[in-house]
């Protein structure tokens, strides 16, 4: 058995909650995200998008969008089979997809959607507890009525 890959019984257990912090270190993320260290710094090799900050000898500090593109990435390998270079590509394509999809206005309802689809995702459930609660579909309707302002601002300059 590969010792880089979790069995089936490790990839049924929930991955634990991201803490609410700017930076994580290399053992943090591989906590947070049920990888040896050692799988993440090859990772940085393979896949591109993965760069995180390095600092005071060359010691890794993530920031929060890496851990979740770690996840993304041990989903794509662990959980779906995907090859390194598979998931490399698929990586690839979601990035283009994003940046046609920003390149062009688009319509408000699939952009509406995209985010009805990221909320299933990411139900919040690894956010920290505190007295502050999130109401996810007032925030929705905050940002899609601030793109609605973007788009109708560039259509004319004072």
């Amino acid at each position: 058995m590969n010792s880089t890959a979790p069995s089936k019984s490790d990839s049924l257990e929930p991955l634990p909650p991201i803490p609410a912090k700017r930076y994580f270190t290399i053992g943090e993320v591989s906590e947070l995200c049920g990888v040896k260290p050692h799988v993440l710094r090859y990772w940085e090799q393979e896949f591109t998008q993965l760069r995180p900050m390095k600092r005071r000898g060359n010691r890794r500090y993530y920031q929060h969008h890496e851990v979740l593109l770690v996840r993304r990435i041990r989903d794509l390998l662990y959980e779906q089979g995907f090859t390194i270079s598979g998931a490399r590509n698929r990586l690839g394509e979601a990035a283009q997809n994003s940046r046609r999809r920003d390149a062009s206005p688009g319509d408000l309802a699939d952009r509406a959607t995209d985010l009805d689809l990221q909320a299933t995702e990411h139900d919040g459930s690894d956010l920290q507890a505190s007295d502050q609660t999130i109401d996810l579909p007032a925030l929705r309707a905050d940002l899609l009525a601030a793109l609605a302002l973007l788009q109708s601002d560039t259509g004319r300059r004072d």
